[in-house]
């Protein structure tokens, strides 16, 4: 059993990306998690690391001759329904999507391999869910340096949904220019196949707005003169997208990877600016309606619709992971993540007061102090934050 742990609890003074003059490619055999901790996830640095799908089952099982394995995945899995994305049909500023079986998407994926490609008619499916679905099916490991995981933690313990997904496509197939939902970071490794990124350190984004503030939709033939980095993912290779970095991608072989959303003690801070910064949005969207009743509860719905997240469930987010860590602080219960690596102690004290630095935010909003939901929980913020305090003084 790994254990997750660093030898520094404070997190202060880390976030200055510009002393990285290009994106780092490590050796995922040497790389130990301390150095990943510092080096990339608190200062919110990308690289790329080498080797980390070779032990997968998924990397025997669903490749042959270096492609997929369309047999093994039809047989195996076919039945699911999965979500396609059709690579030339945008929707907003996404790209129009379908529901099929995974069978009839293969069969489609197999023809493309045999033929060249339409790019008119280039398929994607994205955003499977097939770990939430065949929990025993130990077809990947979260590499060690990913495991410190509270977004996939609490959404398996008190939910029917996870953001754990498998992308599989042909040459050409693409995603977007986009940042990752809540502001979390995000990793990617390759069963098979390569990948091509554009990523932009957070600010450049800016740049590439129009005149009415939107951001391109495919950067493709956009002016890059501002910095970004390109790099090209290999077989094998999983890729650390950090928070708010902006980026697009581009199968350039036929690909299928395994990637996860995931927001921690490094990055809760940058969530809980991104929740704000929308709910201050959708205030400003709305404000002619102030005078409504329950204009508060009415922003609330409309900040879950648009960040997929309101106050209450962001709450509930923090308890649950401050509850547990008070727990394995206490020896209530194991000092173990979700996917099993054990958590050091000083692992534990950094997530308690990356919390509580949160929270004390959280505490001081007008709209925690006035919403219902907040006077009626069972254990309210104040009484959170003194727990947490108690646990940290002891």
């Amino acid at each position: 059993m790994f254990e997750i742990e660093s030898s520094h609890p404070d997190f202060e003074g880390y976030y200055n990306y510009n002393s990285l003059n290009g994106i780092e490619v490590l050796e995922g055999s040497k790389l130990m998690y301390d150095n990943f901790f510092e080096n990339y996830m608190l200062p919110n640095i990308p690289c790329v690391i080498k080797g980390v799908t070779s032990k997968w089952k998924s990397s025997q099982l669903w490749v042959k001759d270096d492609a997929p394995n369309f047999q093994y995945l039809s047989e195996k899995y076919g039945n699911n329904n999965v979500t396609v994305h059709k690579c030339s049909e945008r929707y907003y500023n996404c790209q129009k999507s379908y529901k099929t079986t995974l069978t009839d998407y293969l069969e489609y994926f197999q023809e493309c391999t045999s033929q060249d490609s339409n790019p008119s008619k280039l398929e994607y499916l994205k955003n499977w869910h097939l770990k939430l679905k065949y929990q025993e099916d130990d077809f990947y490991e979260v590499p060690i340096f990913f495991a410190s995981d509270w977004l996939n933690e609490y959404y398996t313990h008190c939910s029917d949904d996870d953001y754990r997904f498998v992308y599989m496509g042909p040459k050409g197939t693409w995603t977007p220019f986009h940042a990752d939902v809540f502001m979390s970071y995000s990793w990617s490794a390759n069963v098979c196949g390569r990948k091509r990124w554009l990523i932009f350190p957070p600010g450049e984004e800016i740049y590439l707005r129009d005149v009415f503030g939107n951001l391109p939709y495919d950067i493709e033939n956009e002016n890059h003169s501002q910095k970004f980095f390109e790099v090209i993912q290999e077989k094998g290779d999983a890729i650390f997208v950090p928070s708010g970095w902006h980026h697009q991608v581009w199968n350039i072989e036929d690909t299928i990877s395994i990637n996860h959303n995931w927001i921690n003690g490094c990055n809760i801070k940058m969530m809980y600016d991104s929740l704000i910064t929308n709910f201050i949005a959708v205030q400003k969207e709305i404000e002619d309606c102030r005078e409504m009743e329950d204009f508060e509860e009415h922003c609330q719905l409309m900040l879950n619709s648009s960040f997929g997240m309101d106050f209450h469930k962001f709450y509930e987010f923090l308890k649950f992971i401050a509850s547990s860590r008070i727990d394995m602080k206490k020896g209530t219960s194991p000092k173990t993540s979700f996917i099993g690596h054990k958590i050091g102690p000083n692992h534990i004290l950094f997530d308690l007061k990356s919390v509580k630095t949160v929270l004390e935010l959280f505490i001081n909003l007008e709209e925690v102090n006035s919403l219902k939901y907040f006077i009626d929980t069972d254990v309210k913020p104040l009484e959170l934050l003194h727990q947490i305090t108690v646990v940290l003084d002891t």
